[in-house]
Parts: C-alpha cells; structure tokens; sequence
C-alpha cells in the first residue's frame, strides 16, 4: 500500500506534511516527500489524516471485556475478592476466546497493534491473536497460595505447552511471556523457581508489581521489611527482561532495583485512579532512566482499551500530582505508548515509523474541529485526539480495520457470543448466590 498526501508522524516524532509512505511484504519501503518510482500497490489518499506507529498496550487482560462495569466504586481488594474472582471461576474456554476478539476489536479500533495480556485459557487467547492477525505478547497470571512445587501447577504444565507450541508463531507476531501474577498471589517457593523457569526458556517475565498500598506494605510484612521490588529481586524475577504493571508505591532503593535490571514499568493511569490506587511516580522513573511504558490494565477496571485517552491521563495526572505543568510531555507520553511498548515485548522491529521497520501503522483523521488549530500537532494528538479518529490500523502490512470495518473479524457475531456469555455467567452467579442463601 501507498499513503500518499499524509502527514507524517516519523520515528523522532518529526512531522512531515503532504509525505509519502509505501508498505510492502509487512515493512516499511519508502518515505518521502515526492511519489516513489517503485509500486507499492494500492494508493491511499491521506488528505486531512495522520500516518503514525501503531500503539503498544504494555499492560492488559484483554478478555476482561466481559466484565466491563461489573465491578464498581470499589477498592483493588473488595473488587476482586466480591466481583472478578466469582466471575471469572464460572468463565470457560468459549467465553474467553470471544470476549479476546472483542478486546482486539475494541483495541484496533482504537489504533492499537500489539498488546501485553495476562489471563488464563492461554490457547484460546492465541487462538484469537492470530486469527485476527494482531500481536501479542501472551501470558498466563499464575497464582499459588501455598507451598506447592511449580512444576506440579496447572497454569505451570499449560504456561510449558503454550510456550512449545506458540511461541514466536504467525510470523512472530505472538509471543508467549512467563508471568507470576503478584506477590500476594503467590508462595516464595514457586517464585524461586519461575524464575529459574524463565530464566532457562530465554523468556519475557510479567508480573503485578505494588499496584496498592495495601499490597505494598503487606509484603514488608511478610517478608521482612522488603518490599515487593526488593522480594522479587532477591528470587531472581528481575534476570528475564521483565514488564512490572502498576508500580504505584515504588520507595527507596526500588527504583534503583528496576534500573540496574532493565524492568519496564506499564503504567495504568486510568484503571489505578478509579480504583483508588494512586499515581504512579512516572517522573521519577523517566529522570532514572527507566523505561515506562503504556498499558490500559482490563476492561474491568479501566473501562476501556483507548490508548490515546490513556496518553491523555498518562500526560496530565503527574502535573497535579506533584504540582508541575513541566512533568511528562506529550513526547514522553507518546513513546511511552508506542517505542517504550514494544520495548518491553522485545519488538525491536516495530513501534516507529521508518524504513526497514514493520509497517504497524495507523491512520488517524485530523481534519474534525477538535483537533484545529494545529499549533502543534504532537500536542493535539496528547491532549484532543479521540480513539474515534483512529480511520485505519495496518499490522504487518496487512489492513485489519478500515473505516468501522474489521478484515479479520466477525464483529456481529463476536458481541452476539459475548452477550450469551454475560447472560449466562451473570444466572449462574445469581443461582450460586441463591444457594448459599
């Protein structure tokens, strides 16, 4: 494909007005500001658009779709314990995969490309990445709460054969990472040797890292003062390339832990405000040199999987937060949604907009009234661009959504199971409730 008579969003966040983009075989082939002599198939008029990379999630539970305002005005714990957990024990592998393609909908909608999960149904969850032809870096939330061996764990024996199975499958595009859920979730024993685990597999690690208070200082307790950075690090979590979710109540010598180890931190603005987890201290981890990424955190708690509303939040909470309108730019959120992503998913290939590079593109339209006058595009895009202008999302050279069009996936009959699938859980849950009465 051709874009031509496009602004252009480059890899240094350089805008180039009226340029030319040409796709071919997956890449990115051309850019420049007159017509190449090469063909590069279709031609796409981009007047009144944007061409720019695609957004990375870095942190997500996609197919918590299906609890999307189930659970509200709650704490982390209350949520959890009250709402999801008793939901999800009535999920099955059919609900999962479904409520997947509607989180991929809802993400390519909004011009996301590549995505971080953690969730279970891991076969299923695949099963959806590379039918709908997007990326993603999949993982399986494991929890222990007692002294169990690994190796005799459920989601340890699926985690294995997904990895076997899936790992670095549709061209590359799907990758599956090791996960322990959280440190409240799981015993020291199995951490120890997830570590090890991941460590011999050359593997991405995924992990829930201080997303409360509550959590944070629990963990100082049970473990002798440390904290969950200084826990995690002691078992050797931190030896695999690790994305942290959350890391909302850093202290002292963690942020010099995640440094030294090259943890990405994927931050969760809007899910860790409205469960009143509070702010995490991305300026502080930008002044270290540490990389922080963008993710949406599920449905469930965010309520949705808009990465340039995230930007927004991302872009503006720090500045009330410490008092400073200079904190966190639109440059630094843009490249925490987009580079600093797939930097983290260990995507070397994608997530900037230059030749050689994956063709992981987005097309947004910026002719409406909200996004004029343009003193500064980058700053429109931050602070008044809407996921609706999202007009095309393209991964791998391959158009998947297209002006309220999906290539790939059946959007009908995806919201048709999804519904069957609330419909259902929400009787059964309704009968469970009935009994214990």
């Amino acid at each position: 494909m051709l874009f031509k008579n496009i602004a252009v969003l480059d890899d240094r966040f350089k805008l180039r007005e009226n340029g030319y983009v040409g796709v071919k075989d997956g890449v990115i082939g051309y850019i420049g500001d007159q017509m190449p002599e090469e063909a590069f198939g279709e031609e796409y008029d981009g007047r009144g658009k944007l061409l720019m990379s695609g957004f990375v999630n870095a942190h997500a539970h996609t197919p918590m779709t299906l609890l999307r305002g189930y659970g509200e005005n709650l704490n982390l714990s209350d949520w959890l314990n009250t709402r999801i957990f008793p939901f999800e024990e009535k999920l099955t592998g059919h609900d999962i995969y479904y409520a997947m393609l509607l989180g991929i909908a809802e993400s390519l909608r909004s011009g996301i490309v590549s995505t971080t999960d953690m969730y279970f149904y891991g076969e299923e969850m695949a099963r959806a990445v590379l039918e709908s032809g997007v990326k993603n870096n999949l993982s399986l939330g494991l929890t222990c709460f007692g002294d169990e061996d690994l190796y005799t764990l459920k989601n340890y024996k699926e985690g294995k054969l997904l990895f076997e199975n899936c790992h670095n499958t549709g061209d590359g595009r799907l990758k599956i990472d090791m996960c322990i859920h959280a440190e409240y979730t799981s015993g020291e024993k199995v951490v120890r040797q997830m570590a090890e685990h991941c460590k011999s597999l050359g593997a991405n690690m995924h992990i829930h890292l201080s997303e409360t208070k509550e959590e944070h200082e629990g963990c100082k307790l049970r473990h002798g003062g440390k904290t969950p950075a200084e826990y995690f690090y002691s078992l050797g979590i931190f030896d695999s390339k690790t994305t942290a979710a959350h890391c909302v109540w850093l202290e002292g010598e963690d942020f010099d832990i995640l440094k030294e180890k090259g943890v990405t931190v994927a931050s969760c603005p809007k899910s860790n405000l409205k469960l009143a987890s509070g702010v995490c201290n991305a300026p502080k981890l930008l002044e270290k040199g540490i990389n922080v990424a963008l993710g949406t955190d599920g449905a469930a708690s965010n309520n949705s999987l808009n990465m340039l509303e995230e930007m927004k939040f991302f872009a503006l909470i720090h500045k009330e937060k410490w008092g400073d309108p200079r904190v966190v730019t639109p440059r630094q959120a843009l490249y925490a949604a987009t580079r600093a992503g797939a930097v983290s998913q260990g995507r070397a290939d994608t997530a900037a907009l230059k030749t050689g590079m994956k063709a992981d593109l987005i097309a947004l339209d910026i002719s409406g009234a909200h996004m004029k006058p343009a003193h500064s595009l980058l700053n429109n895009l931050i602070y008044s661009a809407s996921g609706s202008d999202v007009r095309l999302t393209m991964v791998d050279g391959k158009v998947l959504y297209r002006d309220g069009e999906y290539q790939t996936i059946d959007i009908e009959k995806v919201i048709f199971e999804v519904e069957k699938s609330k419909d259902r859980i929400l009787s059964e849950l309704g009968q469970a409730l009935a009994e214990k009465a």
